[in-house]
């Protein structure tokens, strides 16, 4: 029986949980903030916590390289426009907070991401005419 009360969640926890798989990236980085300034609670380490144990198993080298990077936007180029759109789409925020993030060069467009994203993010923001660098 405890085993499947376990399983269950309430209607309540449900519709936090869907409110707060809903958020924009903003939205997300505002909550967790929040969280923190208010109520001291920071995110769990996550994936970072592993790949620091991974050399005490032996691991060493591959444990050494990067996993998360930061977004850095350290230009816009001629098509300040086309760069705009793509930060707007990229980071959830209105036209004229996407406009005064472009315009604040150099400026980090996207914290901790993946490998993956980040180059993904980068490539967009370059065909758009950005000038983008990716920091460990």
């Amino acid at each position: 029986m405890s085993e499947s009360a376990t399983v269950e969640v309430s209607a309540e926890l449900k519709e936090i949980g869907d409110k707060i798989a809903g958020l924009t990236l903003k939205q997300a980085k505002e909550l967790s903030d929040y969280i923190k300034d208010e109520y001291g609670i920071e995110p769990a380490a996550g994936g970072g916590a592993v790949m620091m144990a991974a050399p005490t198993d032996g691991g060493g080298a591959a444990a050494a390289e990067p996993t998360e990077f930061d977004v850095v936007m350290t230009g816009f180029g001629d098509k300040k426009l086309d760069v705009v759109k793509v930060v707007k789409n990229i980071t959830g925020a209105t036209l004229m907070e996407a406009k005064k993030l472009v315009e604040a060069v150099p400026a980090t467009i996207k914290e901790k991401a993946s490998k993956e994203d980040a180059e993904k993010i980068k490539e967009e923001l370059e065909k758009a005419g950005a000038s983008v660098e990716l920091k460990a």
